[in-house]
């Protein structure tokens, strides 16, 4: 059987004030009055049944994701006691998956992308899906072919082609400076990291047997309870924070001999910063990005305008800038200092607490 796992677990500063510890940027209505979670599940459907799909999240929002979700059964949304990184969420995932059946097929997807034509994107994880089931012991994972020299962005170097969209893994990339990007691009052999992957329960299992044994070992008993059908919630508290935070990326898929890499032939957009979201929602005559239910601008372009409230927001003026208003914080910033606000809200959290993080 095939199983998804959505991995929805981080709170996302960079969409701060928006985005907080209570609601993360996976829960606000960023695109057509729908949140990032909302659009992650409608592109599985016809892929996987709701029961097929589990949501891994933080455990302090766990239930307003069941509140979001109310098609998955409230047992398959997952709540991690501490953020320990991809690696840990993963593995929790794959002891989950496993104890349901043991020789599922297990896809892995981020609850923070657009993706563009969704009938597009599901034949590329079926492709995904049967390369894992015809190559057992394979880690596949889905890269997007660059279209300019990302520097925000990890490359997976690939090489021989097993068939028209599947290739075996040379590499993993880290983050690079431009002109190696460049070069990436222009060599035609490295793909943009989706973040996102598919593999039988089993191979991501051994690998992590192998690469993370510490992780499996102590999530081991998490799987036993879970085939018994127990609730795992207390076993998780204990278990959970002593494990080693530590990404897939470092702790498997850049050790791991049998990679295969599917490309992902649509738009993919990680809305992962207020710029960003003027690449996935529709823009006036002057360029400006609105998202807000009241909205007056005068001789504005290129801004991105954010409110989740029936507060009027009015700007005259004012060129590449983020504005967003909620009710109890407003931004107001250059686009090109975006990347900064993770250094703002740590200095709001010195000065004023965990009020408004």
């Amino acid at each position: 059987m095939r199983y998804a796992v959505i991995m929805a677990g981080g709170s996302g500063k960079r969409l701060w004030p928006a985005s907080r510890e209570s609601k993360p940027k996976q829960l606000i209505k960023l695109v057509d009055g729908k949140c990032l979670l909302d659009l992650a599940i409608a592109r599985l459907e016809g892929l996987f049944e709701p029961e097929q799909i589990l949501v891994i999240t933080n455990a302090a929002y766990a239930e307003e994701v069941r509140k979001c979700l109310p098609s998955l059964p409230a047992e398959n949304v997952i709540g991690e006691p501490k953020g320990r990184d991809t690696a840990n969420a993963i593995a929790l995932a794959a002891e989950l998956v496993a104890a349901r059946d043991s020789d599922a097929t297990m896809a892995v997807f981020t609850a923070d992308h657009i993706i563009r034509p969704e009938d597009e994107f599901r034949q590329c994880v079926d492709r995904a899906c049967l390369a894992a089931e015809e190559n057992t012991g394979a880690l596949v994972t889905f890269g997007i072919r660059p279209t300019f020299p990302h520097v925000g962005l990890g490359y997976i170097h690939c090489g021989e082609k097993k068939d028209e969209s599947t290739y075996c893994v040379c590499a993993f990339k880290e983050k690079p400076k431009h002109h190696t990007a460049r070069y990436y691009v222009e060599s035609g052999e490295y793909f943009w990291n989706s973040g996102m992957f598919v593999w039988k329960v089993g191979a991501i299992r051994n690998a992590l047997k192998k690469f993370l044994p510490e992780s499996v070992d102590a999530l081991t008993p998490v799987g036993d309870a879970a085939k018994e059908g127990k609730d795992i919630t207390g076993l998780l508290s204990e278990i959970y924070p002593k494990l080693c935070k530590i990404s897939i990326d470092y702790a498997v898929m850049e050790k791991a001999d049998d990679v295969l890499m599917v490309e992902l032939t649509c738009q993919w957009l990680d809305v992962g910063s207020w710029p960003a979201l003027a690449e996935v929602v529709e823009q006036d005559d002057d360029g400006n990005a609105i998202v807000a239910p009241r909205a007056v601008v005068i001789d504005c372009n290129q801004n991105v305008i954010f409110s989740d409230e029936e507060h009027l927001v009015a700007v005259v003026g004012m060129d590449d800038c983020i504005i967003v208003h909620t009710a109890d914080a407003t931004l107001v910033c250059n686009k090109s200092d975006s990347q900064r606000l993770k250094e703002l809200v740590d200095l709001i959290e010195q000065k004023y607490g965990s009020e408004y993080i």
